[in-house]
């Protein structure tokens, strides 16, 4: 598999009259793929940063595409059982993802809301400290991309951070192979190499986050083929990308 540029097609996740069972077993899936990739820790440690900036009160933190919603029930479980005081607001454009996020917030006993909302259709919701999305860039058109990061840097108080997928053939295999392992759905079984052909470099990643204005950006890369960006409003030198 030839993965020098970027090659984004659209997948079954992104077809707005994709069946609602195979939609909620493609959640399921992603769910567990995201539990076992530790996709909640990855973005822990800058959000909980902020606790310092907004003592007194909670942090206030929007998740962008959430779809299923369990890496924001990560993240309330893990700040729970942390002492962090933190409130957490998911939206996605999905009226399917909506419901079963709301359904697995209240399953796993996470006071976590979701609300419907099209992340590239107007302004994002105001009055949040953190802005961060985990696995939805790649979905984008570069210009969108740019588009979204611009919407979540003026939303953002304090800090914005996206998890993302690399393109890389270590992660196509992960992605091709790996993911089998995992659900035997089959909407995941075609998008997992979609989403790594479609994914970004850091160096791609870096250069959009700058067309955005996040600068500075601090790019690191994460286990398993994925990384971490992270503007600091607060931020006033670059951090060297790794």
């Amino acid at each position: 598999m030839q993965l020098h540029t970027r090659d984004r097609q659209d997948e079954w996740m992104d077809q707005p009259d994709l069946d609602g069972a195979l939609h909620a077993k493609a959640l399921h899936g992603l769910s567990r793929v995201n539990r076992l990739s530790g996709a909640a820790g990855t973005i822990w440690k800058p959000i909980a940063q902020v606790s310092d900036a907004v003592a007194g009160r909670p942090i206030r933190v929007l998740d962008v595409a959430c779809g299923g919603g369990d890496v924001a029930i990560g993240l309330k479980r893990l700040a729970d059982r942390k002492g962090i005081d933190m409130e957490i607001v998911g939206c996605d454009l999905s009226e399917t993802a909506v419901a079963f996020a709301s359904e697995n917030a209240q399953r796993r006993g996470a006071d976590v809301s979701f609300v419907q909302h099209d992340a590239l259709g107007g302004d994002l919701p105001t009055g949040f400290d953190v802005v961060y999305s985990s696995l939805f860039l790649h979905h984008l058109e570069a210009a969108d991309v740019v588009r979204l990061l611009v919407a979540m840097r003026t939303c953002a108080r304090h800090k914005v951070v996206i998890s993302d997928l690399l393109r890389s053939q270590l992660g196509y295999f992960l992605a091709k192979w790996g993911i089998r392992l995992l659900t035997t759905s089959k909407v995941c079984h075609v998008d997992g190499p979609l989403s790594v052909r479609a994914a970004l470099t850091i160096s791609e990643a870096s250069e959009l986050a700058t067309r955005a204005g996040l600068t500075p950006v601090q790019i690191t890369r994460k286990w398993p083929e994925r990384f971490l960006l992270v503007y600091d409003a607060g931020a006033t030198s670059g951090w060297a990308k790794s």
